[in-house]
């Protein structure tokens, strides 16, 4: 592939990157739609999307923190079973058109459930469920290890259909589940014998780049409705364009 190209493709990155992080989100699900589009080959197109999960998600949880933003008692037991299931999810190795299928339909369910789920906009913060939060984080680490997504694709939904959580509040929680849903299925993804894409390292800066600018974005002006809104239509689009791959 032509330097030019993958600059360009870094590019497109750094915009979607910019789109996803203002909702709090990594961008895996846009990754992956940038490098459908670009008709790379499915076996490179996982481990790419989780490296630069890595690196926007990183980013973006680094510059939450610093804000008070993330609320630990809740990433704390989503998380920590998530990384063990993620990271078995990363040793399958699903075959071209069976992977694009699953991928595309369950973040076309999940962008289903961001635009029903109006009454969670106004969720107060409450005690969470131990056992409970942790069935839906291995759940969410198990998609996302099988599938090269962050995880929060399937986080998010499931904590607003559980009102347990309100779109900004989920939006802050989620670059940390991401990061380390991602690192583990990585790890995993390198041993099941795939690897990322030629030219990552564009696409890397392109990525950071953007969740700099969007993290920024939606501390400051994002709404409750705004991000959820943002979510559903991210997930709508990547969704499609990995259904008619």
């Amino acid at each position: 592939m032509a330097v030019a190209h993958m600059i360009l493709i870094a590019g497109l990155i750094g915009c979607v990157s910019l789109l996803y992080a203002t909702a709090g989100q990594a961008g895996g699900t846009a990754f992956l739609a940038v490098m459908a589009f670009a008709a790379f080959p499915g076996s490179e197109m996982r481990p790419t999307a989780l490296l630069l999960n890595i690196v926007a998600a990183g980013f973006a949880t680094w510059r939450l923190h610093q804000r008070g933003a993330i609320d630990w008692g809740l990433v704390l037991p989503v998380t920590a079973p998530s990384l063990v299931t993620a990271f078995i999810g990363g040793l399958f190795v699903l075959g071209g058109r069976a992977y694009f299928v699953l991928t595309g339909l369950l973040l076309v369910a999940a962008a289903g459930v961001m635009l029903l789920r109006r009454s969670a906009d106004n969720v107060a913060p409450r005690q969470i469920d131990r056992l409970a939060a942790s069935l839906v984080g291995a759940g969410a680490g198990l998609l996302s290890g099988l599938t090269g997504v962050g995880g929060d694709v399937f986080l998010t939904p499931a904590l607003l259909t559980l009102g347990w959580a309100s779109p900004k509040r989920a939006a802050a929680l989620s670059p940390a589940f991401i990061l380390c849903n991602s690192i583990f299925g990585f790890i995993a993804v390198l041993l099941s014998g795939q690897s990322v894409a030629p030219g990552t390292t564009f696409y890397a800066v392109g990525a950071l780049a953007g969740a700099i600018v969007g993290t920024s974005i939606g501390l400051r002006w994002m709404s409750e409705q705004a991000t959820r809104y943002v979510l559903a239509v991210i997930l709508l689009f990547a969704g499609f364009r990995l259904l008619l791959r």
